[in-house]
């Protein structure tokens, strides 16, 4: 079992949960996810780790399932059945320059701790974060304490500029040289983003197909990058996002939607 020592609310339908699981921890490192499961009739799935201390990590979840619906439920105290990890490969810190690190909604937490990294690696680090609304976004004075510039968008213009985070990186492009741009949230969103850089800057976006196992037995997570098949649980989760091929990704992505909305019912 795996005990919880902090929940808390972040954004609209937005928790944290910090879990105490030390063998984890210590071996965790930016980019790595871990896989869940709340009791024994529970589903197992991914979360990116958000953060980690030697003995606790921190996952970032939204409410959309059964699961994640039991999740923001549970309380300082409770405890999640099994946590698996850390799984997949860690993000390719080094020096690169100036590096533009994207957080589309949910994928605001898992950025986190890879711009952390990459400012210590001397990197000169903009973080560019995105949400439908002031009410989804979260963790901004986070990235204004590590980031040489934080910059915010929102579909309604409530915070920050009124737009995608995609606008806000055309704008930047304009302005200043980039070397790297990493790009993590929804599908549609890497996509564009990728397309923006084509040909122009280098660009690594994290995968979260469907998956199962994470370990790359299942074949769930299968992707296509550079017309080849990988697995975003062993391959990944991190790729060059010139190569994803989005629409097969997306089109996996919406298989088991019926029986999300049914799973959700009961």
């Amino acid at each position: 079992m795996f005990d919880i020592l902090q929940k808390k609310k972040l954004a609209e339908n937005t928790y944290l949960i910090e879990i105490e699981a030390p063998d984890i921890a210590k071996k965790a490192k930016p980019g790595q996810f871990i896989i869940l499961r709340v009791d024994e009739k529970g589903e197992r799935i991914p979360l990116t780790i958000a953060d980690s201390t030697k003995k606790t990590i921190t996952i970032v979840f939204l409410v959309v399932g059964k699961t994640t619906t039991q999740m923001s439920l549970m309380k300082k105290g409770d405890s999640l059945m099994d946590v698996v990890g850390p799984l997949g490969n860690p993000s390719k810190i080094q020096d690169y320059g100036s590096v533009v690190i994207i957080g589309g909604g949910l994928g605001i937490a898992p950025i986190y701790p890879i711009a952390q990294a990459l400012k210590k690696a001397k990197n000169k680090v903009t973080a560019i974060i995105g949400a439908k609304n002031k009410k989804n976004l979260f963790w901004e004075d986070r990235f204004k304490q590590i980031c040489d510039k934080a910059l915010i968008a929102t579909d309604d213009g409530s915070k920050g500029a009124k737009g995608f985070v995609s606008d806000v990186l055309r704008e930047l492009m304009a302005k200043e040289k980039i070397d790297l741009v990493i790009a993590i949230g929804p599908p549609i969103m890497m996509k564009v983003v990728s397309e923006i850089t084509k040909n122009r800057i280098k660009t690594i976006v994290s995968l979260n197909p469907i998956m199962i196992d994470g370990m790359g037995m299942c074949g769930c997570c299968r992707v296509i990058v550079g017309g080849e098949l990988k697995f975003a649980c062993c391959d990944g989760p991190e790729f060059n996002g010139h190569q994803v091929d989005w629409n097969e990704l997306m089109n996996r992505n919406k298989t088991y939607i019926e029986e999300e909305k049914c799973a959700c019912k009961s």
